[in-house]
Protein backbone atom coordinates (compact mmCIF):
# COMPACT_ATOMS: atom_id res chain seq x y z
CA UNK A 1 0.00 0.00 0.00
CA UNK A 2 1.35 3.39 -0.98
CA UNK A 3 0.78 6.70 0.65
CA UNK A 4 -1.55 7.94 -1.30
CA UNK A 5 -3.88 4.81 -0.20
CA UNK A 6 -2.95 5.79 2.92
CA UNK A 7 -4.17 8.82 2.75
CA UNK A 8 -7.30 8.25 1.13
CA UNK A 9 -8.05 5.86 4.35
CA UNK A 10 -7.40 8.75 6.65
CA UNK A 11 -3.98 7.34 8.16
CA UNK A 12 -2.57 10.03 9.82
CA UNK A 13 1.52 10.01 7.81
CA UNK A 14 4.44 11.85 9.30
CA UNK A 15 5.56 14.17 7.84
CA UNK A 16 8.38 14.29 4.93
CA UNK A 17 11.75 15.88 6.11
CA UNK A 18 12.42 19.52 4.86
CA UNK A 19 15.10 20.45 2.74
CA UNK A 20 16.94 22.93 4.59
CA UNK A 21 20.45 24.42 4.87
CA UNK A 22 22.48 24.22 7.93
CA UNK A 23 20.83 27.94 8.64
CA UNK A 24 17.15 27.28 8.11
CA UNK A 25 17.41 23.83 9.93
CA UNK A 26 18.76 25.85 12.81
CA UNK A 27 15.92 28.84 12.21
CA UNK A 28 13.35 26.03 12.15
CA UNK A 29 13.92 24.69 15.18
CA UNK A 30 14.22 27.38 16.92
CA UNK A 31 10.57 29.10 15.96
CA UNK A 32 9.12 25.44 16.58
CA UNK A 33 11.20 25.24 20.08
CA UNK A 34 9.37 29.01 20.61
CA UNK A 35 5.92 27.79 20.34
CA UNK A 36 6.05 24.94 22.05
CA UNK A 37 7.98 25.97 25.13
CA UNK A 38 5.91 28.92 25.07
CA UNK A 39 2.54 26.70 25.26
CA UNK A 40 3.39 23.54 26.91
CA UNK A 41 6.50 24.45 28.93
CA UNK A 42 9.47 23.02 29.20
CA UNK A 43 8.31 19.58 30.54
CA UNK A 44 5.30 19.24 28.25
CA UNK A 45 7.27 18.88 25.13
CA UNK A 46 9.68 16.41 23.67
CA UNK A 47 12.80 17.27 21.45
CA UNK A 48 10.86 14.89 19.05
CA UNK A 49 7.47 17.38 19.03
CA UNK A 50 9.97 20.31 18.37
CA UNK A 51 11.72 18.50 15.24
CA UNK A 52 8.51 17.03 14.16
CA UNK A 53 6.93 21.00 14.06
CA UNK A 54 10.40 22.15 12.46
CA UNK A 55 10.40 19.30 9.45
CA UNK A 56 13.72 17.86 10.68
CA UNK A 57 15.40 14.91 12.28
CA UNK A 58 15.08 15.12 15.82
CA UNK A 59 19.23 14.36 16.43
CA UNK A 60 19.88 17.61 14.27
CA UNK A 61 18.20 18.81 17.77
CA UNK A 62 21.46 18.14 19.39
CA UNK A 63 24.17 18.86 16.44
CA UNK A 64 22.92 22.60 16.42
CA UNK A 65 22.30 22.67 20.03
CA UNK A 66 23.60 19.90 22.62
CA UNK A 67 20.28 19.07 24.31
CA UNK A 68 16.62 20.17 24.71
CA UNK A 69 18.55 22.68 27.43
CA UNK A 70 21.03 24.08 25.07
CA UNK A 71 17.89 24.81 22.65
CA UNK A 72 15.85 26.29 25.06
CA UNK A 73 18.31 28.57 26.73
CA UNK A 74 19.29 29.62 23.12
CA UNK A 75 15.01 30.04 22.88
CA UNK A 76 15.19 31.86 25.80
CA UNK A 77 18.05 33.91 25.57
CA UNK A 78 17.41 35.98 23.24
CA UNK A 79 14.95 38.69 25.14
CA UNK A 80 17.66 41.75 25.07
CA UNK A 81 17.92 41.73 21.23
CA UNK A 82 14.02 43.24 21.33
CA UNK A 83 15.01 46.10 23.01
CA UNK A 84 18.24 46.96 20.74
CA UNK A 85 16.76 49.78 19.23
CA UNK A 86 16.61 51.24 22.86
CA UNK A 87 20.20 51.60 22.88
CA UNK A 88 20.50 54.15 20.00
CA UNK A 89 17.11 55.10 19.22
CA UNK A 90 16.13 59.16 19.54
CA UNK A 91 14.24 59.95 22.89
CA UNK A 92 11.76 61.47 20.60
CA UNK A 93 11.37 58.41 18.86
CA UNK A 94 10.67 55.67 21.17
CA UNK A 95 7.21 56.15 21.89
CA UNK A 96 6.57 55.57 18.29
CA UNK A 97 8.69 52.72 18.08
CA UNK A 98 6.91 50.67 20.82
CA UNK A 99 3.64 51.47 19.23
CA UNK A 100 4.47 50.27 16.21
CA UNK A 101 6.04 47.08 18.03
CA UNK A 102 3.15 46.25 19.80
CA UNK A 103 1.25 47.25 16.81
CA UNK A 104 2.78 44.85 14.26
CA UNK A 105 4.17 42.26 16.24
CA UNK A 106 3.00 38.49 15.60
CA UNK A 107 0.20 36.71 17.19
CA UNK A 108 0.78 34.29 20.31
CA UNK A 109 0.69 31.60 17.79
CA UNK A 110 2.98 32.53 15.31
CA UNK A 111 5.66 34.29 17.92
CA UNK A 112 4.41 33.38 21.88
CA UNK A 113 6.03 35.97 24.14
CA UNK A 114 9.19 35.60 25.45
CA UNK A 115 7.77 36.28 29.57
CA UNK A 116 5.71 33.05 28.89
CA UNK A 117 8.46 30.59 27.71
CA UNK A 118 10.00 31.55 30.87
CA UNK A 119 6.90 31.25 32.93
CA UNK A 120 6.32 27.96 31.91
CA UNK A 121 9.76 26.49 32.33
CA UNK A 122 10.75 23.76 34.55
CA UNK A 123 13.87 25.98 35.56
CA UNK A 124 11.79 29.04 35.96
CA UNK A 125 13.77 30.85 38.52
CA UNK A 126 16.93 30.42 36.44
CA UNK A 127 14.73 31.45 33.47
CA UNK A 128 13.77 34.66 35.10
CA UNK A 129 16.98 35.11 36.82
CA UNK A 130 18.94 35.78 32.94
CA UNK A 131 15.63 37.86 32.47
CA UNK A 132 16.40 40.16 35.12
CA UNK A 133 19.89 40.63 33.99
CA UNK A 134 18.78 41.20 30.14
CA UNK A 135 15.99 44.09 31.85
CA UNK A 136 18.92 45.42 34.50
CA UNK A 137 21.20 45.54 31.18
CA UNK A 138 19.03 46.90 28.61
CA UNK A 139 16.76 49.30 30.87
CA UNK A 140 18.24 49.96 34.51
CA UNK A 141 21.98 50.76 33.34
CA UNK A 142 22.11 51.42 29.16
CA UNK A 143 18.69 53.33 28.91
CA UNK A 144 18.85 54.95 32.48
CA UNK A 145 23.15 56.41 31.17
CA UNK A 146 20.57 57.98 27.88
CA UNK A 147 17.36 58.97 30.11
CA UNK A 148 19.71 60.45 33.15
CA UNK A 149 18.44 63.01 35.44
CA UNK A 150 16.28 62.30 38.70
CA UNK A 151 15.31 58.72 39.57
CA UNK A 152 16.43 57.60 35.84
CA UNK A 153 16.94 53.64 36.79
CA UNK A 154 12.99 53.98 38.18
CA UNK A 155 11.60 55.80 34.61
CA UNK A 156 13.92 53.44 32.59
CA UNK A 157 12.37 50.09 34.22
CA UNK A 158 8.70 51.79 34.61
CA UNK A 159 9.05 52.35 30.34
CA UNK A 160 10.32 48.42 30.10
CA UNK A 161 7.29 47.46 32.37
CA UNK A 162 4.85 49.36 30.08
CA UNK A 163 6.37 47.48 26.86
CA UNK A 164 6.13 44.25 28.46
CA UNK A 165 2.55 44.94 29.71
CA UNK A 166 0.80 45.96 26.82
CA UNK A 167 2.53 43.07 24.33
CA UNK A 168 1.44 40.71 26.76
CA UNK A 169 -2.26 42.37 27.20
CA UNK A 170 -2.29 43.00 23.87
CA UNK A 171 -1.27 39.88 21.93
CA UNK A 172 -1.37 37.02 24.54
CA UNK A 173 -4.51 38.22 27.42
CA UNK A 174 -5.89 39.61 24.22
CA UNK A 175 -7.94 42.68 26.70
CA UNK A 176 -10.99 43.85 24.35
CA UNK A 177 -9.74 47.33 24.66
CA UNK A 178 -6.16 47.00 24.01
CA UNK A 179 -6.70 44.07 21.37
CA UNK A 180 -9.22 46.59 18.91
CA UNK A 181 -7.12 49.58 19.67
CA UNK A 182 -5.74 51.52 16.18
CA UNK A 183 -2.40 52.60 15.71
CA UNK A 184 -3.32 56.02 15.77
CA UNK A 185 -5.11 55.32 19.37
CA UNK A 186 -2.13 53.45 20.79
CA UNK A 187 0.56 56.10 19.71
CA UNK A 188 -1.28 59.05 21.13
CA UNK A 189 -1.77 57.45 24.83
CA UNK A 190 1.85 56.39 24.57
CA UNK A 191 3.19 59.66 23.72
CA UNK A 192 1.22 61.14 26.51
CA UNK A 193 2.06 58.45 29.07
CA UNK A 194 5.51 58.34 27.87
CA UNK A 195 6.09 61.54 27.84
CA UNK A 196 7.42 62.91 31.71
CA UNK A 197 9.29 59.36 31.98
CA UNK A 198 11.53 60.21 28.74
CA UNK A 199 12.31 63.84 29.13
CA UNK A 200 11.23 64.97 33.12
CA UNK A 201 11.68 63.76 36.47
CA UNK A 202 7.89 63.44 37.82
CA UNK A 203 6.45 66.25 39.21
CA UNK A 204 6.42 67.10 43.11
CA UNK A 205 2.38 65.60 43.97
CA UNK A 206 0.07 68.44 45.12
CA UNK A 207 -0.84 68.80 48.08
CA UNK A 208 -4.04 70.49 46.35
CA UNK A 209 -6.98 68.16 46.61
CA UNK A 210 -6.99 67.43 50.13
CA UNK A 211 -3.74 66.11 51.50
CA UNK A 212 -2.86 63.87 54.68
CA UNK A 213 -4.92 65.25 57.61
CA UNK A 214 -7.28 67.16 55.97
Amino acid sequence: MNRADDTRRGDALPPRPRKHDAAGTRTALLSAAALRFARYGYDGCGVRDIAKDAGVDAALVYRYFGSKKGLFDTVSGNTANVFEPLRHLPLDEVSGWICELVSKAPTEEQAPHPLLTKLRSSNREESLGRLREDIAEVFSERFARRLGGEDAEVRAELLGAWMMGITLMRLSIRSPALSAASHDTLLRYLQAGLGPLLHTCCPEASDEGGGEGR
